[in-house]
């Protein structure tokens, strides 16, 4: 079996909500840093995103999308400032060990976008050995 690995890649394009999938671009800059053993911080940097640890299903994604439009709906002023307060705190944790990220099968690093933007802009801090 081959596989490919690209930097960063879009898991869903909604009406309101955007999720780039950026696992393989942590793990590659995690290999790269040389560290061992720690905690790798993944953090955003717009304030209408977030970062979280799911897996990879359109179905979620679609349901969280119709979840969030039913508590906040899409006409709301500030809409974008109001879901990334719901959905708090905007970044994730996630040890690592011999030089790779402790994540389950199925579990990706996710880039949720609210106000459905693809966007690139995270942050990643490792501290440990």
């Amino acid at each position: 079996m081959t596989s490919i690995e690209v930097p960063y890649s879009i898991a869903a394009a909604l009406p309101t909500l955007s999720v780039m999938d950026v696992t393989n671009d942590v793990a590659q800059t995690l290999a790269r840093s040389g560290r061992k053993e720690g905690i790798a911080y993944i953090n955003v940097t717009h304030t209408s995103s977030v970062v979280r640890i799911q897996e990879r299903e359109t179905g979620f994604f679609e349901d969280l999308e119709g979840l969030l439009e039913r508590i906040i709906p899409s006409d709301v002023a500030g809409r974008e400032r109001l879901v990334s307060a719901l959905l708090s705190p905007r970044g994730e944790q996630v040890p690592f060990r011999d030089g790779c990220l402790c994540l389950g099968r199925f579990q990706r690093i996710m880039l949720f976008s609210l106000d459905a933007e693809h966007r690139n802009d995270w942050s990643l801090t490792l501290l440990g050995e």
